[in-house]
């Protein structure tokens, strides 16, 4: 059974839902049988490469909220994170295009090195003081995850390259419905939205294994937290 993954480094509840999708993988008794591929969506695909920011000011002007009324939206997602066991910074972290590490996360899945660069990536930008939008980052992170430097610097230097994988990636995702990551389809037969409890998604991989006709599940009958073009969920003011 295949596991299709829809998602964007820049998207936090994509770092903690793959956290607890492998959570409930490991859950999962037939886990031996799952083959994860990771695809590609863009949060924020037109800023131009090489505009970044600060996080917390990002939050601020699209949320139309104070610093600290963005740094206590962070400190929310922080807690999701740690208890998951993520570290998880809330200051001192940018935000910009991730085009180019979605082209270099193509190319490490034909190199089976997919699922090792994009842990060091979500690492680096949410736990780590490093920046993901500059080339020698990228290729710093894509030789850590045992991609030939050559070959990943050469994907860097070709804004060709893997182009037109990420761009079918992103419109699959438009054609299946997915507005927001992260996304999950389980044998294309059954969608999961969200960063979801580990035990949903091991119900979900259990069902789809039997092959039953199924309708979304959520945990506690509501949508978890995901990401989408106009950002990520806000939790009220109180």
């Amino acid at each position: 059974m295949r596991v299709e993954i829809w998602s964007d480094i820049a998207c936090p509840w994509c770092y903690i839902g793959k956290a607890r999708f492998e959570k409930g993988l490991a859950a999962f008794a037939h886990r031996d049988g799952v083959e994860v591929v990771h695809r590609s969506f863009e949060l924020d695909p037109h800023r131009a490469k090489g505009e970044t920011g600060p996080v917390l000011e990002m939050l601020a002007s699209k949320y139309g909220r104070t610093l600290d009324e963005a740094r206590a939206m962070e400190e929310h997602v922080a807690s999701n994170a740690r208890a998951e066991g993520l570290e998880y910074l809330t200051d001192g972290r940018d935000h910009g295009n991730t085009f180019d590490i979605h082209r270099l996360l193509h190319l490490a899945r034909e190199r089976g090195r997919q699922d090792a660069l994009l842990d060091l990536a979500y690492r680096a930008n949410f736990a780590e003081e490093r920046s993901v939008f500059d080339d020698a980052t990228l290729l710093a992170l894509a030789v850590e995850a045992g991609l030939d430097e050559a070959e990943a610097k050469a994907v860097l230097a070709d804004p060709s390259a893997y182009a037109d994988a990420v761009r079918a990636d992103e419109r699959e995702a438009a054609e299946l419905g997915a507005n927001g990551v992260p996304f999950f389809v389980l044998d294309r037969r059954y969608g999961v939205s969200g960063g979801q409890p580990a035990e949903v998604f091991t119900q979900a991989l259990e069902q789809a294994w039997q092959g039953r006709t199924l309708q979304p599940v959520a945990a506690a009958g509501r949508d978890a937290e995901a990401c989408g073009p106009d950002g990520c969920e806000v939790p009220p003011r109180d």
